[in-house]
């Protein structure tokens, strides 16, 4: 699950939301197209493209003119999680699954800022649509490798969610930032505009998923497992790594995974000592992480490749 916030991808969100809305509009103006994608929120899923475009124009009470007006989420499922959600609901019952799951996600926008008043989807204004293709761009590998052209169509179910939201919420009257980095730590700036942690929400999403469809992400498909390996300590990817290798145990391994990226454990020690569960304990006690099936495997690859390298110099 891929889940991000930005200021805009086509416009600046300073001003209109005229050219963001009309960006968003481009799968409407396919020709053949059966029937239009309409926009959706908390109150229908047959909202115009006009209606986006007025209420998210109109909402900028004491704003100023540099001040952002709105943002855009984007909330992309893998490959893997849009095949789960066809084969358990197909094509056209998937379609409205994902409405109801992206209000989920801005009930989880609303409550990450810690505002009162604030605390749900029905607090904010914002405006979700599906979209059904992705394009290749100038930065993708395959473009770069001359493999595809740019702006051609990329395959497999490109289907994802774009949502734009108002930076005052529903009333008008108070202002809220995603970009706010303070996480609570500067008390003044919290109060004025809201903590906003875009790690916890991403997160969120994440876990609102697999409770929402019942879905089983494995360890290493978690943000917070390819966080680790991105951002954290070598103690920490020590810590990661055993727990990677201990048999079968999914709620062990979701909770564990939580406290490292939590940094709930100084040292691997630490996490063997406070976790206290045989198999951890089994694992480093263990000369390598590697069953002894693996290390087999290894030894057979390495005697093929000697063959071959032999072979080729006629040995």
């Amino acid at each position: 699950m891929y889940i991000n916030i930005t200021d805009s991808e086509t416009a600046n969100n300073h001003g209109s939301s005229r050219e963001l809305v009309h960006y968003l509009e481009k799968e409407n103006r396919i020709k053949d197209k059966p029937e239009p994608e309409f926009w959706f929120n908390h109150t229908g899923n047959r909202i115009e493209s006009y209606e986006v475009r007025n209420a998210i124009d109109s909402n900028i009470a004491k704003l100023c003119k540099t001040d952002a007006k709105f943002f855009l989420v984007n909330i992309s499922p893998s490959q893997k999680e849009l095949k789960y959600l066809e084969e358990s609901y197909g094509k056209k019952e998937m379609n409205k699954q994902l409405r109801k799951y992206a209000e989920k996600v801005m009930d989880e926008y609303a409550r990450n800022f810690k505002r009162e008043g604030i605390s749900s989807a029905k607090d904010l204004m914002w405006f979700g649509k599906i979209e059904h293709h992705r394009y290749y761009g100038h930065k993708d590998k395959e473009v770069l490798n001359g493999e595809k052209k740019r702006g051609e169509r990329k395959e497999g179910n490109q289907m994802h969610i774009q949502i734009i939201v108002s930076r005052k919420d529903a009333s008008n009257k108070i202002k809220l930032s995603p970009m706010n980095n303070s996480k609570g730590k500067n008390e003044a700036h919290s109060k004025k505009l809201g903590q906003f942690n875009r790690v916890a929400f991403k997160q969120g999403g994440e876990e609102l998923f697999d409770r929402t469809f019942d879905f089983d992400r494995q360890l290493k498909d978690k943000m917070a497992y390819a966080n680790i390996q991105k951002n954290r300590s070598l103690e920490q990817r020590m810590q990661l790594d055993v727990l990677d290798n201990v048999p079968d145990n999914k709620l062990l391994k979701n909770n564990l995974v939580d406290r490292i990226t939590n940094r709930e454990f100084p040292t691997l020690i630490d996490m063997v000592s406070k976790t206290n569960h045989s198999n951890i304990f089994e694992l480093l006690l263990a000369p390598t992480f590697e069953t002894e099936q693996q290390d087999i495997d290894k030894t057979k690859k390495r005697k093929r490749k000697k063959h071959s390298i032999d072979q080729g110099l006629g040995r």
